[in-house]
């Protein structure tokens, strides 16, 4: 017999190996954390935005998406053009000098509206988020039964939340390291190769 909180923290750890990974919303997650600006809002939006796409995918939202190609074509498309636009913004920061110092990160901060925005396109316009979470999390959730369903699915959302609380809040451990311009310039690359790979990647797995 399987008890509720047994499969609580089988969600738990499927949600941390799913969402735990190098990806595009993680890495802006880290880098609001890293520049201290935004970094909760940004957090609680792409938290926020995960248990919604995994309540969404609990109660069986997943297999209608996953059987309807051109949703799935529309989201390949818009989430490459995304990542792909974002990914010019990191290479052309990857160009100037950058640095923690206390006068670079007061100087021009996100709007609170830029950053919820941000946060909202790189948690619901990447496919690859509705394939973890919709899809995958949501698929294997509806192998449940109510109510072991529901602890599922509430062990997937508590993976999210100390994940992304935990991501923007512990960066400031590493802003020593962004003292000097080439380390930006390296985290902006490495972001920009990220972005622009991760939106090749949708296309030709899409479409070719």
């Amino acid at each position: 017999m399987i008890f509720p909180i047994e499969v609580f923290f089988q969600g738990l750890a499927l949600g941390a190996g799913l969402i735990i990974a190098i990806g595009s919303q993680n890495a802006f997650v880290l880098r609001q954390g890293l520049k201290r600006d935004k970094h909760f809002i940004v957090a609680s939006v792409c938290f926020l935005s995960d248990a919604f796409l995994i309540l969404v995918g609990g109660l069986g939202v997943g297999t209608i998406i996953a059987s309807t190609p051109w949703l799935g074509n529309v989201a390949a498309i818009g989430g490459a053009i995304f990542l792909g636009v974002y990914g010019v913004l990191a290479f052309r920061r990857a160009l100037h000098k950058e640095t923690l110092s206390v006068e670079n990160v007061s100087a021009k901060p996100m709007t609170v509206k830029f950053a919820i925005l941000t946060a909202l396109g790189f948690s619901l316009l990447n496919p690859h988020a509705f394939l973890d979470t919709v899809v995958l999390l949501g698929g294997i959730s509806g192998q449940h039964d109510w109510p072991d369903r529901a602890w599922f699915i509430g062990g997937g959302v508590m993976a999210s939340f100390i994940w992304f609380y935990a991501l923007a809040y512990g960066a400031g451990k590493l802003a020593p390291l962004f003292n000097t311009p080439i380390t930006w310039r390296i985290l902006d690359g490495t972001i920009a190769i990220i972005m622009w790979w991760i939106a090749f990647i949708l296309v030709m797995d899409r479409f070719f």
